[in-house]
C-alpha cells in the first residue's frame, strides 16, 4: 500500500467509526433476494429494461440481476468476474489497450469494446477518447448493491452505446446498509483488498458512506514467449526484446462512494483512483514492465423528484458530471531497439529517412482531462387507464484535452540522428499532441408507452432521437410484446435499434505510431429481433430460452495499413449474427441452488462470410451454492469458453477452448457477526488463453491458479 494511502485510510476510518456512533436503526435493508423462490425471484424489480421499476419475469428485455448476496457467494472480488457469471456474456481481454477488459456479447467483440454501455447509477461511466469505460477500470465489488444488465439493444432508453447490451451498477445507499461493515482479504500474487461501510440516518437523511482498496502485483506466471519487439530483432539483427517474460497486471486503487439521500433527493459522490497499474502487454504490444496507467476518476450525480402535482405525474430532474484524468507512461520499444525512422519521426519501413538506435528505449507518454456534464429530465404519467408513458429529454456536453510527452515523433526527431536517448520532448498543447482538444455536445428526446393491452398481454414502444453536434441526428426506436399465458408460461417478442458514436480517438488520433483517426467515420448502426420463452415447470425449476438475430451496419475498427505500423480507424465491416441462450435455474432444496446456462452464437462478416474473429461461438456457465451445515456454504462456477477464430489471414493454430473451476467456502457467524471464506479461483490451474494479436503468437494467459482468506465484520 502506497504512503498516501496509508496517510489517507485512518481519516478514512475514522469518518466510518463517526457513522456507527451516530447510527440508529436502520430501515428497509435490501432484500436477500438469493435466498428468494424461483417465483418470488421473477417479481423482483429490475430499472434497466425500461428506465422504470418493472417486475424482472416482465421486463420487456433479455435480463439479468445479480444481488450482493450472489456476489458474495460467487467470492467475485471486481466487476469482471460478477458478469462472466452473465448468460452469453463473456470478459475477454483487449489486444488494442493493455489488457483491457471486452464484454463480449452475442459475437459484437472489438479491441476499445465501446458498444457496451456501463452505468453507475444510471449515469454513463465513459472515456469519451475511446467511448468505452475508462481504461484499465476494476470495481471492486463492496460498494455494489446489485448489477442490472441487458443483453440487445439499449438505444431507445439510453442513447449511444447502448449497442450490444448494457450494464447498471447499483451501489449502496442507506437503505441497503444495516450498520457498518469492515473486511480484509489476502491472497495470491501478493494481493490484499481492504473495505468499509457503514450508514445511519441523520435529519430525516440516509447518508452511506463505502471504502474499498485493492492492490496486487500481479501474475507472474502469465508469461509471453514473444512480442513486437522480437519479431524486430528478427528483422533488424538486434536483441533488445525483454521476452519471455511476464505481461504487465500489477494494480493498486481506492474507491469511495458517499451517498445521501431523503424521499425526493438523491445525491451520489464517487472517487475512483488508480494509480501505478501495469500496461498488459505493452501500448505496442512489446513488454513494457516499467509503464505504469495513473488515473484519477470523480463523478458526483444529484436526482431531484419534484413533489407530486397530481397523483398522475411524476417528474424528476438529475444532473451528473463525470472527470477523468488518466497519465500513462510508456516505454513503447526497451532500450537499444533500432527502428527505421521516417521524416516525421514515426516508424516507417517502407521510405525510412534513417534507421535510429533508441538508447533508452521508444518512450510515448499519453495524457488527457475529459469532463462529461449532462441534465436528465423525466416524467412518468399513469392517468390512463393500462398505460404508462415516459418522457424524457436530456442535454449533455463532452470535452477531452490531451497532453504528451514523448522522444520521438513529429517536431521531435526526423531520422536524422543515429542515436535517440530518452530525453522527452512536451508537445502537449501544439498541433504535435496525439489529439486536439475535442468536444462535442448532444440534445436527446426519448417518448415510451407500456401497454397493458389485456391482464396477460403487454406492449411496450419506444422511440429516441438524438442529435450530436459533430454527426446528424440519428432515430432509435424498440417494440416489445410480453405475454403471460398462464403462471408457468411467458413468451417476449422484442425488437431493438441502437447506435454507437464515433469516439474522439477513432475520429481524431494523430502523430501516433500505433493508431490513427479518420474523420470521415459514420456511427455504427444495429437492429436485434428476439424471442424468448420462460417456462416454471415446477415451483424449483424455471427455464428460459431465448433466441436472437441482428443486423450490424458500420463497425469500426482499427485496420491495419499497408506498408506501415500504424492502424486507423474504418468503417470495417457489416456484421450479421443470430444464435441462442439456455438458461436453467434450479432449487432442488431450499438450501441448494443451482443456476446454468449455454449460449451459441454466429457472427459473420457480411462481404467475406468468415467468422467475427475472438468472439467465443459457444460458452457453458454451472454455478451453484449450497449450505451442506449450517452457517456453512460451498460455492462453485464452472465456465466452459469454446469456438473462437482468428482472423481472416492469421495462421496461427486455432484458439485452444478452455474450463475455469472457481470454488468458494464460506462460514458465516464463526463468532457473532464475523464471517471467513476461502476461494480458490482457476482451481485446476489449467493453462487458459484470450486470443491476442499476430505480434504475441502465443495468446494472452489468464490468470493460475490463485488462493483467498476473507474475513469480515459487522457491527450493528
Amino acid at each position: 500500500m502506497s504512503a498516501s494511502y496509508l496517510r489517507l485510510l485512518p481519516l478514512l476510518l475514522c469518518a466510518g467509526s463517526s457513522l456507527v456512533f451516530a447510527a440508529e436503526d436502520q430501515q428497509n435493508v435490501t432484500t436477500d433476494f438469493y435466498n428468494l423462490s424461483l417465483a418470488d425471484l421473477g417479481k423482483v424489480q429490475i430499472s434497466i429494461a425500461t428506465g422504470n421499476s418493472t417486475p424482472l419475469d416482465k421486463a420487456p428485455a433479455t435480463a439479468s440481476v445479480i444481488s450482493a448476496a450472489e456476489i458474495d457467494a460467487m467470492g467475485a472480488r471486481n466487476l469482471d468476474e460478477i458478469l462472466e457469471t452473465v448468460p452469453g456474456l463473456h470478459v475477454s481481454l483487449s489486444s488494442l489497450s493493455r489488457l483491457d477488459s471486452v464484454y463480449s456479447i452475442r459475437g459484437i467483440h472489438t479491441g476499445f469494446n465501446p458498444q457496451v454501455l456501463l452505468m453507475l447509477n444510471g449515469v454513463p461511466v465513459q472515456f469519451s477518447l475511446q467511448g468505452g469505460r475508462p481504461t484499465l477500470f476494476r470495481l471492486p465489488v463492496a460498494s455494489i448493491e446489485r448489477v442490472e444488465v441487458i443483453r440487445g439493444p439499449g438505444s431507445a432508453i439510453y442513447g449511444a452505446d447502448a449497442y450490444s447490451g448494457v450494464i447498471n451498477v447499483i451501489t449502496k445507499d442507506a437503505a441497503a446498509i444495516e450498520g457498518t461493515e469492515v473486511g480484509a482479504r489476502t491472497g495470491s500474487f501478493n494481493s490484499h483488498d481492504f473495505w468499509l461501510q457503514s450508514a445511519t440516518q441523520w435529519q430525516g437523511v440516509g447518508i452511506a458512506f463505502n471504502l474499498a482498496y485493492q492492490e496486487s502485483e500481479g501474475d507472474n506466471n502469465r508469461r509471453i514467449d514473444s512480442d513486437l519487439q522480437s519479431l524486430l530483432d528478427s528483422k533488424l539483427n538486434t536483441q533488445a526484446s525483454l521476452a519471455p517474460s511476464a505481461l504487465s497486471t500489477r494494480y493498486q486503487l481506492l474507491d469511495t462512494h458517499l451517498a445521501l439521500s431523503t424521499e425526493q433527493l438523491q445525491l451520489n459522490l464517487w472517487n475512483w483512483h488508480s494509480t501505478d497499474a501495469g500496461v498488459g502487454a505493452g501500448g505496442a504490444q512489446a513488454l513494457d514492465p516499467e509503464g505504469r496507467d495513473d488515473s484519477n476518476l470523480r463523478m458526483v450525480d444529484l436526482t431531484y423528484h419534484f413533489g407530486k402535482w397530481s397523483d398522475e405525474w411524476d417528474n424528476s430532474v438529475r444532473l451528473s458530471y463525470l472527470y477523468y484524468d488518466i497519465q500513462t507512461l510508456f516505454k513503447l520499444l526497451p532500450a537499444g531497439t533500432v527502428l527505421p525512422i521516417g521524416s516525421d519521426g514515426n516508424l516507417n519501413f517502407a521510405t525510412p529517412a534513417g534507421i535510429v538506435q533508441f538508447s533508452d528505449g521508444l518512450f510515448g507518454n499519453p495524457g488527457s482531462v475529459s469532463k462529461d456534464s449532462q441534465m436528465d429530465f423525466t416524467s412518468l404519467f399513469t392517468g390512463w387507464d393500462s398505460h404508462r408513458l415516459r418522457l424524457a429529454a436530456g442535454l449533455r456536453r463532452q470535452t477531452l484535452v490531451a497532453r504528451e510527452t514523448k522522444n520521438f515523433g513529429p517536431g521531435v526527431i526526423d531520422g536524422s540522428m543515429p542515436i535517440v536517448d530518452g530525453t522527452l520532448t512536451d508537445v502537449s498543447n501544439t498541433a504535435l499532441v496525439y489529439l486536439p482538444d475535442s468536444s462535442r455536445n448532444l440534445r436527446y428526446l426519448s417518448l415510451q408507452d407500456e401497454w397493458r393491452i389485456m391482464a396477460n398481454l403487454e406492449l411496450t414502444a419506444g422511440l429516441r432521437y438524438d442529435d450530436y453536434s459533430d454527426f446528424s441526428g440519428t432515430t432509435n426506436p424498440r417494440l416489445a410484446l410480453v405475454w403471460t399465458a398462464n403462471e408457468k408460461f411467458t413468451t417476449k417478442v422484442l425488437y431493438g435499434s441502437a447506435f454507437r458514436a464515433p469516439s474522439f480517438a477513432e475520429l481524431y488520433f494523430r502523430n501516433n505510431p500505433v493508431s490513427l483517426g479518420n474523420t470521415d467515420l459514420k456511427p455504427e448502426h444495429v437492429d436485434t429481433e428476439e424471442l424468448s420463452f420462460n417456462y416454471r415447470a415446477t415451483s424449483n425449476l424455471q427455464t428460459t430460452l431465448t433466441l436472437f438475430n441482428y443486423q450490424s451496419q458500420n463497425m469500426i475498427e482499427f485496420l491495419s495499413d499497408a506498408g506501415s505500423p500504424t492502424k486507423t480507424a474504418q468503417n470495417a465491416r457489416d456484421q450479421n449474427g443470430k444464435g441462442f441462450e439456455f438458461e436453467v435455474n434450479w432449487k432442488p432444496f431450499s438450501r441448494l441452488h443451482f443456476s446454468g446456462s449455454y449460449s451459441q452464437q454466429e457472427a459473420i462478416d457480411t462481404k467475406t462470410n468468415a467468422a467475427i474473429p475472438e468472439a467465443p461461438g459457444q460458452q457453458c456457465k454451472v454455478n451453484a451454492n449450497w449450505e451442506f451445515i449450517s452457517h456453512w456454504y460451498v460455492s462453485g462456477q464452472l465456465d466452459w469458453v469454446g469456438d473462437r477464430h482468428r482472423a481472416v489471414g492469421d495462421n496461427r493454430p486455432k484458439i485452444n477452448n478452455y474450463t475455469l473451476l472457481n470454488i468458494t467456502l464460506h462460514r458465516k457467524n464463526i463468532f457473532p457477526d464475523l464471517d471467513a471464506s476461502i476461494a480458490l479461483r482457476n482451481a485446476t490451474n489449467v493453462d487458459a488463453r484470450e486470443p491476442s494479436s499476430g505480434t504475441i503468437p502465443g495468446d494472452y494467459p489468464l490468470e493460475s491458479r490463485s488462493a483467498w482468506l476473507e474475513l469480515k465484520y459487522a457491527l450493528k
